[in-house]
């Protein structure tokens, strides 16, 4: 059982979409540019040259990060959420982001989404919004070319201490507003061990104050789990 549920979750965040970039806008700026930079790095690593790489973002929402990505890459934005999406629509049309390929409506649990057909999966805050995170990560690794990667930011929660006794206080709040404060880092090193055919190539605090960490995911390149 989890102890979120999508029509709560899709509530709040129809409820957010008027604000959200508002109210969160500068506060998760230095996330979305770290996973931003992170994406188009790995694409150019992967030597796509001048046809680019193909990226996944999950939880686009108002499409905030949209006019960040560089013209040689062709995104794709999924989001639960409609209103969200509408933002999202009406700035992709506003900004002429030709670097965008589409962005729909879809639950990141169960993706209208081709096996392998993504260089990068990108998602921003949006791993400890969702009711199943490690069924949600299976479909980020399915989505996923082989030598691909799933780039998150969120907050994770304390071990110990008083942040972790405020998140545990908190969380019955933050979960009508639709996300967990205290999800714990080993949530997404246990479910890379149980997936096998992924691993943890980087985890970074973020600045100003290491509120929020990147984790990056690699895909191994054969695309087999490990025995």
């Amino acid at each position: 059982m989890s102890d979120l549920d999508k029509r709560g979750v899709t509530r709040a965040y129809a409820a957010w979409a008027p604000v959200y970039d508002f109210v969160f806008g500068k506060v998760f700026a230095t996330g979305r540019s770290e996973a931003i930079v992170a994406a188009e790095r790995h694409c150019g690593a992967m030597a796509f040259g001048s046809l680019g790489g193909r990226i996944l973002e999950v939880g686009v929402g108002t499409g905030i990060s949209l006019p960040d990505y560089g013209p040689v890459n062709r995104i794709v934005g999924v989001d639960l959420s409609e209103p969200m999406l509408r933002k999202a629509q009406e700035r992709v049309r506003t900004l002429r982001l030709s670097q965008v390929d589409g962005l729909s409506v879809m639950d990141a649990e169960r993706m209208a989404l081709p096996d392998q057909s993504f260089d990068v999966v990108v998602a921003q805050f949006v791993i400890t919004t969702v009711p199943h995170p490690e069924e949600t990560l299976d479909e980020f690794a399915r989505v996923l070319k082989p030598g691909g990667e799933i780039i998150l930011v969120n907050h994770i929660g304390a071990e110990s201490g008083p942040r972790w006794l405020f998140e545990l206080c908190f969380s019955p709040i933050a979960r009508r507003l639709g996300w967990r404060p205290e999800f714990p880092f080993s949530r997404l090193s246990d479910w890379a061990a149980r997936h096998g055919g992924v691993e943890i190539v980087e985890r970074r605090a973020l600045p100003p104050l290491g509120n929020f960490t990147l984790i990056r995911f690699a895909l191994k390149a054969t695309g087999q789990k490990a025995a």
